[in-house]
């Protein structure tokens, strides 16, 4: 019986195996666990979004929509390479599938073809969206499928399986064809031979430099709306002007920067703890 692993080992595997990782918004507590059970886990589900862009996919997987409430996976894979982490628990993503499918992958036998859906598959497997419009067209860039490829291995790892343990969405429940444009034979094969050798270790930390601007604030000058400013850069993590990932927010953090965002006079939603989502023009500040 497979327990799910903790958030933060879900960070650390991940990183651990060579990904960038992005924990987005309230990830950690963001979750189906009310609509049903989450556990025991038997294996990793590779999906496609139908979407394209970054931003609008990642928050689409973490809200989902009317008729299907996210979180719709535990990660997105972007184009890029790098890992999404948007739920922490039961996840609306792998819905009704194969049980002689599953029995397979428990025991980590060859997959037999899908075609009945009559299991959940929500409480037993993880799940990565890929950015991709699924239409047999759209490129996969290496650099994503490399993190398809270490995103399962990792996951494979920490749990002692093999790559029989990985299967995608069209493996799963009839009718789906996701992923498109690899098959997962191939993916399966890449991720065995990985399995064969050590963890990558965790990616190079991001180059930094000052932010632009950051020259007036270094001269001394001081005024209400300069120290309101500078707090808000503070408080967004805008110490260092990014070439890489975003700063890592902490529950601390988080509780900390809504207190702050409280204080200038935000409300509900704008008072979330999370760093970006506010407007300059609701800012409220001292006149000078």
């Amino acid at each position: 019986m497979a327990k799910p692993l903790e958030a933060s080992r879900l960070v650390q595997i991940l990183r651990d195996e060579g990904l960038v990782v992005h924990e987005y918004k309230a990830w950690r507590t963001h979750n189906r666990n009310a609509k049903g059970t989450w556990g025991p886990i038997n294996g990793v589900m590779i999906h496609h979004t139908v979407t394209e862009g970054t931003g609008s996919s990642v928050e689409l997987c973490y809200t989902g929509h009317s008729s299907l409430p996210g979180p719709l996976c535990h990660g997105v894979i972007d184009k890029k390479g790098e890992v999404w982490l948007v739920g922490n628990g039961r996840a609306n993503h792998a819905g009704l599938g194969d049980g002689d499918v599953l029995d397979a992958v428990a025991n980590e036998r060859k997959l037999p073809p899908d075609n009945e859906a009559d299991t959940d598959g929500n409480s037993r497997f993880y799940g990565f969206e890929c950015i991709n419009l699924g239409d047999g067209k759209d490129p996969w860039p290496e650099a994503q499928k490399l993190a398809i490829e270490r995103a399962s291995a990792a996951i494979c790892r920490a749990y002692g399986w093999t790559e029989k343990s990985v299967i995608g969405h069209l493996e799963w429940q009839p009718g789906k064809q996701d992923p498109r444009g690899f098959t997962m034979s191939s993916m399966r094969g890449r991720i065995a031979k990985r399995l064969g050798r050590d963890p990558d270790g965790p990616p190079a930390p991001p180059k930094y430099e000052p932010f632009p601007g950051a020259s007036f604030f270094e001269t001394g000058r001081s005024s209400k709306i300069i120290t309101a400013m500078g707090k808000r850069l503070v408080a967004e993590g805008c110490g260092r002007y990014e070439v890489g990932p975003g700063p890592e927010w902490t529950a601390a953090d988080r509780k900390s920067y809504a207190a702050w965002q409280r204080k200038l006079g935000y409300s509900g939603d704008d008072a979330d703890g999370v760093p970006g989502r506010t407007s300059w023009d609701k800012l409220k500040v001292p006149n000078v």
